[in-house]
């Protein structure tokens, strides 16, 4: 049975420390009890107690790494039902589907594709994450051979394939830390101790919820905690049903055997890549751990990173980038100044059309926590004492050999009181939108 919070407190160090980001330990208590916080935020409690709490501690859903290296990527560990509620953390893992039976040609294709697929969006790298390669020829040697082709990526892996054909390559990938497909009601105890004697995670598959909650129950008894499931379904419709179904009984019920992140196929039987693009968009949203694609070409892959950077990104604390003065192009004494916030989308907008207008400029980036230039004049964050802190703090006047800093054209009402908080400097209203800063430069006199 659950800890209560109460049950939890009498176990932990009581400092009321406020280290672990809550004020009180018994806060912190009660925010374990509700699965709204892990046992490792607190620097002080011991082994010993982290053991005791590991069950009222963990996120309803269990967090499964995967891989390996600078690549080992995690999934689950999950604690809301809406993303409004909190955050969700770990994003979906897009994955690549491999096959045995596909030539040569098809796979080097398909692998090159993954590869390019690779972007940057507001000072995030947006890529796949996993490979997913499977045995279909019936033939050991042709699966042996595309894993081989494989390892030299790094990259995770879940490994699709007869149990006779994993413990035979298992000790060629163990080092990976590969996912292993699939534990079923008919081999269950032969994949538990292959997966229990290597440590590797497992995925557990059925055809019903009935079934993969009583084959999780079954397969946790036996000492396997890693596990991913599947519930198969050839429909996008009951698909979508029992992802929901699945992550409301582990958040809102507490039923500890759907408590794990969900493996779904997006792989259009068909060969229709615009299925398999809308059908991966679904299960991103709600609330695929791992979705399988059988390409991953640019045009399919940009929509499905980007949707997963808006959806995982923490509603309550946008993206930020760092404050400093940024130089774009090669700025000298005598280059103009602007001021902007740290919100990203914002300081990636402003610097692409700094960039594109040719002219050495000095971006200063004033932390106004990830909020956007009118939101953050409204609440307080953007004020004239604010940037006077900051040109004083990045010792501006030893830098420009001109006077002239130029703010936001929406927080023009600052000019004056900035001009009193910065005396000899002389305040220029700058663009309201972005789309005229290049022009603005171009014009751009000391």
């Amino acid at each position: 049975m659950a800890l209560t919070g109460l049950d939890i407190f009498k176990l932990l160090p009581k400092k009321n420390c406020g280290e672990c980001g809550v004020p009180t330990c018994l806060a912190f208590a009660m925010k374990l009890a509700a699965g709204q916080a892990e046992i490792d935020q607190c620097p002080y409690v011991t082994d010993e107690t982290k053991e005791q709490l590991s069950e009222a501690a963990a996120p309803p859903i269990r967090t499964v790494e995967i891989g390996s290296g600078e690549k080992a990527v995690k999934i689950g560990g999950e604690l809301v039902m809406y993303r409004h509620e909190k955050t969700f953390f770990n994003p979906a893992l897009i994955a690549l589907h491999l096959s045995d039976d596909m030539d040569k040609e098809k796979i080097d294709q398909r692998l090159e594709e993954f590869q390019k697929s690779r972007f940057e969006r507001v000072g995030q790298v947006l890529e796949a994450n996993m490979l997913a390669v499977e045995a279909k020829k019936g033939d050991l040697e042709s699966f042996e051979n595309l894993v081989k082709t494989v390892l030299p990526l790094k990259l995770p892996l879940m490994l699709i394939a007869p149990v006779d054909f994993l413990e035979k390559i298992i000790s060629s990938v163990k080092n990976e830390n590969p996912l292993l497909h699939a534990a079923t009601s008919d081999n269950f105890e032969k994949m538990v101790s292959l997966a229990k004697e290597n440590n590797l995670p497992l995925v557990v598959s059925g055809h019903s919820l009935d079934e993969v909650s009583d084959l999780t129950q079954k397969i946790k008894a036996l000492g396997i905690k890693d596990m991913v499931i599947e519930v198969k379904t050839d429909s996008l419709s009951e698909n979508l049903k029992n992802l929901v179904l699945i992550r409301r009984g582990a958040i809102e019920k507490k039923v500890s055997s759907l408590g794990y992140p969900v493996l779904t196929f997006a792989v259009s039987k068909d060969g229709d890549d615009w299925t398999e693009l809308v059908s991966a968009s679904i299960y991103i949203v709600k609330y695929g751990g791992i979705v399988v694609l059988s390409s991953l070409e640019a045009w399919k892959a940009l929509p499905l990173f980007v949707l997963r950077q808006n959806i995982f990104t923490d509603p309550q604390r946008p993206l930020q980038v760092e404050q400093k003065v940024y130089t774009i192009g090669s700025p000298g004494s005598d280059s103009p100044f602007l001021v902007t916030v740290n919100f990203s989308l914002t300081y990636f907008i402003v610097s692409s059309e700094i960039e594109a207008s040719k002219v050495p400029t000095w971006l200063g980036v004033v932390n106004t926590e990830g909020l956007s230039v009118l939101t953050a004049w409204s609440a307080g964050k953007l004020t004239p004492e604010k940037i006077a802190r900051f040109v004083n703090e990045q010792s501006m006047s030893d830098k420009l050999n001109h006077r002239k800093i130029v703010i936001p054209g929406f927080v023009a009402q600052m000019k004056g009181s900035l001009e009193d908080e910065l005396p000899g400097y002389e305040i220029i209203v700058g663009p309201r939108e972005a789309s005229e800063i290049p022009s603005f430069l171009k014009s751009w006199k000391v």
